[in-house]
């Protein structure tokens, strides 16, 4: 089933990618994450999996392994999420990593229901998180990126496009969230 939802004005459907910013608001812990942040590069930090229904979604990340959780609402609120997600963060956009690509409607339902199911059964094994950034072939851990890549790779879809991020030797292998923004056609949140 193919779930539709809106995140401050920007419309999802099922597999679509939430992408963040670290950081949120002035108090400590929200300085935290933006300070971690600062260590990835490009605008996006965070990559976080739309699966439906209403506002549930699926990432890798601070509570130390992939989570399903809830948005409540039509915005991002990081801090009522808190309690969910361990993390604060900003919505930057969202990617639709479909578009674009010529699919029709029932290649693109295939796809992204085989995503969805992919990243809640990952949710539901409580798979750790992906300390090796290096390593994104592996299953048995996932960094945020790292998830949405391997849930779409099987598909014929490759998120590891190395746009919008500096070219660095020897970590062409990592998935940063930047290059699924830059390779992905998306739609940025007003500030």
């Amino acid at each position: 089933m193919i779930c539709e939802y809106e995140i401050a004005g920007l419309r999802m459907q099922t597999g679509d990618l939430i992408c963040t910013t670290d950081g949120d608001g002035e108090d400590l812990k929200g300085q935290f994450w933006r300070l971690v942040g600062k260590l990835i590069p490009g605008d996006v930090d965070h990559i976080v999996v739309y699966v439906g229904p209403e506002g549930r979604c699926v990432e890798a990340g601070a509570t130390g392994k992939v989570v399903s959780f809830e948005v409540k609402g039509p915005g991002w609120n990081a801090t009522g999420m808190l309690h969910q997600r361990g993390f604060l963060d900003v919505l930057h956009g969202v990617a639709y990593p479909l578009e674009g690509r010529g699919l029709d409607e029932a290649r693109a339902t295939e796809i992204r229901e085989g995503v969805a199911v992919y990243c809640l059964e990952q949710a539901r094994l409580g798979k750790p998180y992906n300390l090796n950034f290096l390593d994104s072939a592996t299953e048995e851990a996932f960094y945020c990126s790292q998830l949405a890549y391997v849930a779409y790779r099987p598909h014929g879809i490759d998120l590891n496009t190395g746009k919008g991020v500096p070219k660095i030797p020897g970590t062409e292998s990592i998935i940063f969230p930047q290059e699924i923004w830059s390779g992905c056609r998306h739609k940025q949140a007003r500030g």
